[in-house]
């Protein structure tokens, strides 16, 4: 029954697809607002895409989305932590350094995860799932550090995501993404907010 299809507005979902959505949505804004929401929502969200993912032959989509999992655990424990001061993690930026760092491994996981999907699975579209992949990999790793910079990884693999979903005829998940570009560029502007205004 949850993977029944139905149709809405002439678009064609299902019943799961739609509570991930929600889930997802509510997921990003509470990452926008800095609360900690953000990832027992997130667990919901991304174990639900597991399935639609496998099922729309996303291997490496599929795949992130359990490792989305395994670090909103990570997350979750992370940012409720406190460190010998008693405070809890608080929002900052990369150096120089580990920008540059970041970059490499993004090429380098784009590199190995599309050679892999292009020579041991039938992905849809190797190519731009591999991107995404690598590029969410890295963004959710910087989530669970409060780095400002996982904003500008998500809304660029968000960007993707939406012309991914187009293209496999999953609308709503299109429009979730195009939704989760505009939460995240509202989620960069208030993160830098409170950098500048030193309320972290």
């Amino acid at each position: 029954m949850l993977t029944d299809s139905f149709v809405i507005l002439g678009t064609q979902t299902t019943i799961l697809e739609i509570f991930a959505i929600l889930c997802g949505l509510s997921s990003v804004w509470f990452m926008k607002k800095e609360n900690i929401l953000v990832y027992p929502l997130g667990i919901l969200n991304v174990l639900v895409y597991v399935y639609i993912c496998y099922s729309s032959r996303l291997y490496a989509y599929a795949g992130i989305n359990v490792f989305y999992a395994l670090m909103s655990a990570f997350g979750w424990y992370n940012w409720l932590r406190k460190n010998e001061e008693d405070e809890r993690i608080r929002i900052s930026r990369l150096t120089l350094r580990w920008l540059f760092i970041y970059g490499i491994l993004i090429v380098g996981f784009y590199f190995i995860i599309s050679f892999l999907l292009t020579q041991f699975t039938d992905s849809e579209i190797p190519t731009w799932d591999a991107l995404t992949t690598a590029v969410y990999i890295i963004a959710m790793w910087l989530l669970a550090q409060k780095k400002i910079e996982h904003w500008i990884l998500w809304i660029i693999g968000d960007v993707i995501s939406v012309g991914m979903f187009v293209w496999l005829n999953l609308y709503f998940s299109a429009f979730q993404f195009l939704v989760f570009t505009v939460i995240a560029v509202f989620g960069f502007i208030e993160w830098r907010g409170k950098i500048e205004g030193g309320m972290t």
